[in-house]
């Protein structure tokens, strides 16, 4: 089952263009509506703005390999390893999801442009990693969703409330089990459940990508310079934050904290 390429099967109902160009609109609703999200919610001012403030408080000057390392360790802390959760628990169920939706998307783009009809049969890793995707994403999701939630977990609220901050881990969650479920039924051979498990599959990802300027899905993209631009204020000595707690209560016994802190 999950050596099969199951873009390839739909080819005998849905011609390989249509799938393309379904995959290329889809591109272009996440493009745009982060652009919507940023400007309605004035993001890109917000960080101009705030970067030009804080310009003025910078101590020292950074210099140009700095700035390389800076941004370097925010791709890998911060980016690769979600180093920003302070919960472990929290951080793995991100990395599962993140690097599950990566290879489930980069793999069903693969397997719909490059190996759309059985004609020209995809590697097995390509469907294999596109299995795997889905079940790390359901994997990390679910468990975050019904485990980890602070309002679940700390506060108390069923696991089943819905509020507008879940939609993207929602439909998410929704679209790749329904992805799993679909291709499971291809190899049933049931036409008909193949087929409402089909369309739940493409309504449920089209609401994904649609809702962009709507949900969390844009978070992931200016996340990282949010975390680059907090890396440098701490850097060149620009940052309003407080000290960090434990750093404050060990130093508390000396009355001060060092000038350079």
């Amino acid at each position: 089952m999950i050596t099969i390429n199951p873009f390839a099967e739909l080819s005998a109902f849905i011609p390989p263009i249509v799938m393309q160009t379904y995959i290329v609109v889809m591109i272009l609703m996440v493009a745009g509506g982060t652009i919507i999200d940023m400007v309605h919610k004035k993001s890109a001012t917000y960080f101009f703005n705030n970067w030009r403030d804080l310009k003025g408080r910078a101590t020292r000057q950074i210099g140009g390999g700095e700035m390389i390392s800076l941004a370097v360790q925010t791709a890998v802390v911060d980016g690769l390893t979600s180093g920003e959760f302070c919960n472990q628990q929290r951080r793995v169920a991100h990395v599962l999801t993140m690097y599950g939706f990566v290879a489930y998307v980069v793999t069903t783009a693969i397997m719909v442009f490059g190996y759309p009809t059985p004609a020209t049969p995809a590697p097995t890793i390509l469907p294999t990693l596109w299995y795997i995707g889905a079940l790390m994403v359901c994997l990390g999701g679910y468990w975050f969703w019904f485990f980890i939630r602070v309002d679940v977990a700390a506060e108390g609220n069923s696991p089943f409330r819905l509020v507008r901050a879940d939609l993207f881990i929602v439909l998410l969650l929704v679209s790749t089990t329904f992805a799993l479920i679909w291709a499971y039924a291809q190899t049933t051979g049931n036409t008909t459940w193949t087929n409402i498990f089909l369309g739940l599959y493409l309504l449920s990802t089209t609401a994904l990508f649609v809702s962009v300027p709507w949900s969390k899905f844009s978070h992931m993209f200016y996340k990282p310079a949010a975390a680059f631009q907090k890396k440098i204020e701490a850097a060149d000595g620009s940052s309003n934050l407080p000290a960090p707690a434990d750093v404050a209560e060990t130093l508390g016994s000396v009355g001060r904290l060092p000038r350079n802190y």
